[in-house]
């Protein structure tokens, strides 16, 4: 009997220029489809548990608000366009596809339920715009132009009475960069990596919340990628390269360590906008703004395929496996809250990583028990 098909899997890259969302088969290099119209900044790409794509768009000139689509992998054209209360520039969505979390251009957030498009909740998080988003479990992690990171307890921030209950609305304020933070990734073990315009990476413990170790780069860095399979990650740098870094197995050391560079990849001949790496650690997809998107075998970090996206700078790249599945109708998202309030008693599940490290003050369970109590009440 012969095995069954594999899952087609696409590589993703968009751009700033309004070229659309082109996408190969990763398999044999052809394209698969182009998602238009699309013009999209750093970190505003997202696929939603891979049943759908999300993306904010790139400012119009003159323009003082923007949109976020949606987009279905059998559709060339937008299927749903939402408006929100201010331009988005990071984008983020949990891995179930269960909520959408989009960072603006003025330092707020906001969270938004995808199946009925309702607004959570917002808050205003930092001083300049939010650039970059991680996810962690419950763990909402945000940098931003003001060169500050801060992480948020999910769970607090949408339940009002733990709002009332800490002292400052966020779990962790780092503020150790000097210049905007570029991309935040996450990654087992509680441990979260930063990039900066300040040629630094950053390596944070989120179940201590404190630096674990800096790493200098000769050039700023824009984008960050993890190895599923080891303590290494890839940084993207202004310079063309990607540069091959160890994390570090001894995560009780903290302090400066330029020693962790490995190596570089060099193909791209301007800034690397964006990294994404497969599943099983075997392959790296890069972007860049020289148009180019590169896929590399990380065992001879060799260059396997090049695709060319359009004319502009290729601003994100993914890698995706479509679930071609029916979906109920897509919501627009809501601009502001529902007037009565109960978009705030929403629970949020988020997916815990297998066998990893307990958060300190996991609030999930709390939460929970109330958020049951409140609807036998009703």
């Amino acid at each position: 009997m012969a095995p069954p098909p594999q899952p087609k899997q696409l590589v993703l890259a968009a751009s700033s220029a309004d070229a659309g969302v082109a996408a190969w088969d990763l398999r044999t290099g052809a394209e698969d489809i182009r998602l238009r119209p699309c013009a999209s900044r750093p970190r505003s790409l997202a696929s939603v548990a891979d049943r759908f794509l999300a993306s904010a768009q790139a400012l119009p000139a003159g323009g003082n608000s923007g949109t976020i689509h949606f987009y279905y992998w059998d559709k060339p054209q937008v299927a749903v366009k939402s408006f929100p209360a201010e331009p988005i520039r990071a984008l983020i969505a949990d891995q179930e596809g269960s909520y959408l979390i989009g960072g603006g251009s003025n330092g707020n957030i906001f969270l938004w339920e995808v199946s009925s498009g309702e607004l959570l909740h917002t808050w205003h998080a930092h001083y300049r715009a939010v650039r970059c988003l991680g996810l962690y479990d419950y763990l909402l992690v945000s940098g931003s132009e003001d060169g500050t990171i801060k992480v948020w307890d999910l769970i607090t921030v949408l339940d009002e009475q733990s709002r009332l209950e800490v002292q400052t609305p966020y779990l962790y304020s780092f503020s150790q960069h000097a210049l905007p933070v570029t991309d935040i990734a996450c990654f087992l073990g509680a441990i979260a990596i930063s990039s900066s315009e300040d040629r630094t990476c950053k390596i944070w413990s989120l179940s201590e919340g404190r630096m674990l170790r800096s790493i200098s780069f000769p050039t700023s860095i824009d984008s960050i990628a993890l190895d599923p399979r080891s303590h290494i990650f890839y940084a993207g740098g202004r310079d063309g390269k990607i540069y091959v870094t160890a994390m570090g197995v001894d995560l009780s050391f903290h302090g400066r360590d330029e020693s962790s560079i490995l190596g570089a990849l060099d193909d791209h001949s301007k800034a690397v906008t964006s990294l994404a790496s497969s599943r099983d650690g075997l392959l790296l997809v890069s972007g860049s703004e020289d148009g180019n998107v590169r896929v590399w075998d990380t065992r001879c970090q060799q260059v396997t395929r090049k695709f060319k996206h359009s004319q502009g700078p290729v601003t994100n790249v993914l890698i995706v496996t479509p679930q071609r599945v029916n979906l109920p109708p897509l919501q627009p998202l809501r601009k502001v809250r529902s007037a009565n309030g109960e978009a705030e008693r929403q629970a949020v599940l988020l997916h815990r990583p297998e066998n990893d490290v307990p958060i300190p003050g996991n609030k999930t369970f709390i939460f929970m028990e109330r958020y049951l109590d409140e609807l036998q009440v009703i």
